[in-house]
């Protein structure tokens, strides 16, 4: 009885470690058709939450240059260097969290991908440490790119607006890939909290932030997304992306 105890958590410990991997796998060539997320808010809607949302996948290539560095310079301005984790950022955030877990984000836009993409918006240890089992994972197997391209179409911009194109129509009425400086700054100024904040029209918040977004995103140049497209992983480095 014993024994077979002990295999049965040998294998659902497998199990667990196993199907991360194979889940990032396939959306390392699919675009998820739902989310961790989206499905909390259907099943659970907060306040303000509409009966039809907006969503409008699109490639990497279709997105403005200019919101793809707004996200970095307002997000993450280590991205195109980490491995997935900010470690100082991470452990700033257990010492100050609260016994029920982190309360605080400080999260990379790895982690913030894998919290939307496949987990669910509750605070404990046990979630941190499984975004970021993902999060290193995404890292080797799918690349800056993807993971950028990942976070812009799944991120959700206001309430029901996921993804950066129908955010872009809904704020500004054209598609994401002719974003202005300006536009992109306004729209990654909303992230912390899109159910509060509004790209537009501005409030002085947003006016405020967004000229700090602008401030970071010349300071950090076009470079850094050479850095994230020059990023190889581990599927490149043995040929089988396509």
């Amino acid at each position: 009885m014993l024994a077979g105890f002990k295999r049965f958590i040998v294998k659902l410990i497998l199990c667990a470690l196993i199907v991360p991997i194979v889940l990032i796998i396939i959306f390392k060539f699919i675009n998820p058709p739902f989310w961790g997320w989206k499905i909390s808010r259907t099943l659970f809607p907060p306040v303000g939450y509409p009966a039809q949302t907006h969503h409008q996948w699109v490639n990497l290539n279709k997105i403005s240059k200019n919101m793809q560095l707004a996200v970095i310079a307002s997000e993450d301005q280590t991205f195109p260097e980490h491995h997935g984790i900010n470690l100082n950022a991470t452990l700033s955030v257990l010492e100050h969290s609260g016994k029920n877990g982190p309360s605080r984000g400080a999260s990379t836009i790895t982690q913030q991908t894998a919290k939307n993409v496949f987990l669910f918006p509750w605070h404990s240890y046990i979630r941190k440490g499984i975004e970021l089992y993902f999060a290193l994972w995404m890292e080797v197997i799918w690349g800056k790119d993807r993971i950028l391209e990942m976070y812009l179409n799944v991120i959700e911009f206001g309430p029901g607006i996921y993804g950066i194109e129908a955010a872009s129509e809904h704020f500004f009425h054209i598609p994401a890939s002719r974003l202005s400086i300006q536009q992109a700054a306004q729209l990654a100024a909303v992230l912390p909290d899109p159910y509060k904040i509004k790209a537009s029209p501005m409030s002085n918040y947003v006016y405020q932030r967004t000229l700090w977004i602008r401030k970071q995103m010349r300071q950090l140049g076009m470079v850094t997304l050479n850095k994230v497209y020059d990023e190889q992983s581990l599927f490149k480095s043995f040929n089988l992306y396509r």
